[in-house]
This record gives structure tokens, C-alpha cells and sequence, in this order.
């Protein structure tokens, strides 16, 4: 197909948050001309999702704040919307999309874009004050309830746990975070860094269960509202407020019968292609970084937009240049403004070449085999930078550490 012909064809988007937004701008400002139908699971036109767990919680923020774009700017772009309907089962050997209001889209391009789901406790959906923080009216639900607790438990010890805790502790709440690591952010950040940041949070008042003691038995409620948690070791923490902060999964339910390779995700090659006319961005793509050699899913905000317009320049182009971001995260927790590029799980080694947690200024270097494959920064945005570039230059340990 030639590129004038691709400038025609038509294109659905399945996922209507940050990812196939851009998706369905950047089409239109490189001169696609075919329709565009952009498909969302929720009712909300695409939102800003990291202030659910920091601003919206501490109510600096209202909901219409975190409006990616104007309502209009969409109608603009003659992008055809379909809010509040979800998506039920690809039919890839037809190039269709049924819907669960019953209607069935086909299209000459597909873009996968619907993120993912918050995994649960089981049976926590029978039990008023259990929450997940994933969607916008799951924020504003959590915000209230906070303005109403006195005590909390947080189960996970990850960022979104760690953020949530913050944000309770500061408006009054007693705190309790269950993990399953030793350290908060200990699988992502390394052992040293997170007992680092655990003693932050320990000095906040915040309290810790981890090991046997963080592994939950069952919810305690009264007349289904809940009364606390029981763990496995046989002791219970009271609570009228309890959030899930377990991770996610990939949201591909809807594809399992599609032919499509789920693995973690939509499995994608270095381009982002799933299949022929499909390609996937965002949280719920699993693709090979070739600057890392790594297989990757990213669930950070700047990646969702960043692998949408890489996707459109796939459709628009037809080459396939490989996706190779360094990725790059942040978290506030308390005073903390924690900021990361490069692919930092799994590393083999992590080294504090300056400062730490409680002093407010840190500098980690992260290693995977022989090569600097992230940087972790407090409090040091120009050494952060300058470190970004080492990493995108896939810098070797012994030359990183002999700058360090």
C-alpha cells in the first residue's frame, strides 16, 4: 500500500486514555485523512492518571483538572468517540472489533490501547471501604473515604502503595502497608535504596508488615462493611479503610480468542506490531527494547504517549523502525520526588554514588551485566539528565563508575 493510500485507510483504536489519544492526534497531524474511531471502556474522555494517588487524594486537584484535552479538541480532529463501551472480542481474520453494546467495527488498522486492570483481593468487591486506585471515579471514591478514616491498611509495598500511604499520613490517618518485600520498592529500586526509603516512611509514622505477618488471610467486616484485615501468622490489623495496591494485569481478555500472542500483554515485535494492520502502545504492549535487549512493558505515563506516536509513525510510514526509549518514571512520597530513566528491574547491581533518601538528594547507578542500564535521582535533576544521556549511550560500569 502506498503512503497516499494509508492516508486513507480507516483506523480503530481500542483504548482511549493517554495512549490512543495521542494515537488519534498524531494521525491527524501527519495528515491521515480516513476515519478515526477512538473506542473507551469508561465514560471520562482522557484524563491524567498520576495524580489519582497524589493530587486528586490530597485534593489539591479537582477531576476536570486532570483533562488531557479540551471536549471539543477531539471533535476537531473529526475523531469519532465512542465512550462508555467496551470492546469484547477481536476478530483479526475479518479486521473487526465487536463491541459489548452489540455493534461491530471493522477497520484497515488497529492501535490496542486499553492499558490495564488493578488486581483485587478476592470477594473484596462484597465489602464496602476495600478500594483500588486505577480510574478516575475509583480516585474521587478513595478521596472521600480518606476525608472519613482513622485508620488505614495499604497491601503493597510498590509505588502506587507507597504514594497512597504518603497521602494518607499527611491528612491524618493511621497507616499500615502489607508487603511482600522487606523493603518498600524493594523489586523495583534494589534492596538498599528501598530500606532507605522504608526508613523515610517508618519515620512519617507510617507501620510496616512484611514476610508472613504482610500476607493476608481474609477481610474482617461487619454487616459488609469492612473492620480490618487477618494475616496468615494469625495476628489483624483494625482498619475502615483498606486499598489494594497488588499491581495490574494486562487488559486482554477481550483478545484471548483473536490469534493474537499474549504474553504479559499484547506480545509485539521491536516495532510494535502484534499482527498484520495491528499494533499495540501503551501499558498493555510487551515488546523487545533493542537498546536494552530486553522484553518490556512499561506501565510509566510519558511511555504511553511516546509508543502511541512511535505506532502512528509505523502506520503513517510503513517502515519499521524498532521502539527503543530509555524509560522514565517518577514518584513523590512525602518531600521525596523520586525520578528514574533506563530499565531498572531486574538489575544485577545498584550503586549510591551520592547522598541518600533521608538527606533529600540521591544519586543511585543501576547494572545490568556489563552495562549502566538506569540511574535513579532525589533532589538532582541536572545530574539526573546528565546520567540519562550515559544510559541512552548504553555506557559500560567500569567507564560509569569511573565518572561516579
Amino acid at each position: 500500500m502506498s503512503p497516499t493510500d494509508t492516508m486513507s485507510t480507516k483506523v480503530v483504536i481500542v483504548g482511549a486514555s493517554a495512549a490512543g489519544t495521542s494515537a488519534a492526534e498524531g494521525l491527524r497531524a501527519r495528515g491521515h485523512q480516513g476515519d478515526i474511531v477512538l473506542i473507551g471502556a469508561e465514560r471520562h474522555r482522557a484524563y491524567d492518571r498520576p495524580p489519582l494517588s497524589k493530587q486528586i487524594l490530597q485534593g489539591t486537584l479537582e477531576p476536570a483538572d486532570l483533562a488531557l484535552r479540551d471536549p471539543e479538541h477531539l471533535k476537531d480532529l473529526a475523531v469519532n468517540e465512542r465512550l462508555g463501551v467496551s470492546a469484547t472480542a477481536l476478530d483479526a481474520a475479518q479486521a473487526s472489533v465487536h463491541l459489548d453494546d452489540g455493534a461491530t467495527v471493522s477497520y484497515d488498522r488497529l492501535i490496542i490501547a486499553t492499558g490495564v486492570s488493578a488486581r483485587r483481593l478476592p470477594h473484596s468487591d462484597r465489602v464496602r471501604g476495600v478500594y483500588t486506585l486505577r480510574t478516575l471515579d475509583e480516585g474521587v471514591g478513595l478521596r472521600t473515604a480518606l476525608s472519613e478514616a482513622s485508620r488505614m491498611v495499604v497491601i503493597g509495598g510498590g509505588f502506587l502503595g507507597a504514594e497512597i500511604a504518603a497521602v494518607a499520613a499527611q491528612l491524618g490517618v493511621d497507616v499500615v502497608i502489607a508487603s511482600n518485600t522487606s523493603a518498600l520498592l524493594g523489586h523495583a529500586l534494589g534492596s538498599e535504596v528501598g530500606e532507605q526509603v522504608t526508613a523515610f516512611h517508618l519515620s512519617k509514622g507510617i507501620r510496616l508488615r512484611t514476610g508472613h505477618a504482610a500476607r493476608v488471610k481474609c477481610l474482617l467486616s461487619n454487616k459488609r462493611q469492612i473492620t480490618g484485615i487477618a494475616f496468615e501468622n494469625g495476628e489483624a490489623e483494625a482498619a475502615d479503610l483498606v486499598v489494594v495496591a497488588i499491581g495490574s494485569d494486562p487488559a486482554v481478555d477481550w483478545l484471548r480468542s483473536s490469534g493474537l500472542q499474549l504474553d504479559d500483554g499484547v506480545h509485539c515485535a521491536p516495532d510494535c506490531s502484534a499482527a498484520p494492520n495491528v499494533y499495540a502502545a501503551g501499558d498493555v504492549a510487551r515488546w523487545h527494547n533493542l537498546l536494552f535487549d530486553s522484553a518490556m512493558r512499561t506501565e510509566h505515563r510519558t511511555n504511553a504517549t511516546d509508543q502511541a506516536l512511535h505506532v502512528v509513525n509505523r502506520i503513517i510510514d510503513g517502515d519499521r523502525t524498532p521502539y527503543t526509549p530509555v524509560p522514565y518514571f517518577w514518584s513523590d512520597q512525602f518531600t521525596l520526588k523520586l525520578q528514574a530513566h533506563g530499565h531498572l528491574r531486574r538489575h544485577d547491581e545498584v550503586r549510591i554514588i551520592e547522598g541518600s533518601v533521608a538527606e533529600g538528594r540521591m544519586v543511585a547507578l543501576y547494572r545490568k551485566r556489563e552495562t549502566l542500564c538506569g540511574v535513579l535521582a532525589i533532589g538532582a535533576a541536572k545530574a539526573l539528565r546528565q546520567w540519562r544521556g550515559h544510559v541512552a549511550a548504553q555506557m559500560t560500569w567500569d567507564d560509569a563508575t569511573s565518572l561516579a
